[in-house]
């Protein structure tokens, strides 16, 4: 299983950004899927996941009402839609894949990791 995210930058607050997360492996598909992310100095954090069946999400209270989360099984992609963003949002964002039927929040038990992309939003 690989994954790689893509799709950070640097963007005004208030501005929007949608990060993508390309999954590679037969079986990713059927998995939850999941963004974490990790600010200089600070632990690694949960920001949104999602079901295989899209059906089910959650999401961290510091993003909810502003961050969606998506998936395209025919592209093998998940998505996440960043809008009315925040200088405290900037970080390093991961996707993951969790071999798990309903979406958890805890980075421990996701067991495939991407190489994370930058956003920074500036003030």
């Amino acid at each position: 299983v690989q994954l790689q995210a893509s799709g950070g930058g640097l963007v005004q607050a208030g501005g929007s950004l949608r990060l993508s997360c390309l999954y590679v492996g037969r079986t990713v598909s059927s998995y939850v899927m999941g963004w974490f992310r990790q600010a200089p100095g600070k632990e690694r954090e949960f920001v949104a996941a999602m079901g295989w069946s899209g059906g089910s999400t959650s999401y961290a209270d510091s993003v909810k009402g502003r961050f969606s989360i998506s998936r395209d099984s025919a592209k093998n992609t998940v998505y996440l839609q960043m809008n009315s963003l925040k200088p405290e949002d900037t970080a390093v964002y991961y996707c993951a894949a969790d071999r798990a039927v309903v979406p958890t929040t805890s980075s421990a038990r996701y067991d495939y990791w991407g190489q994370g992309t930058q956003v920074t939003v500036s003030s």
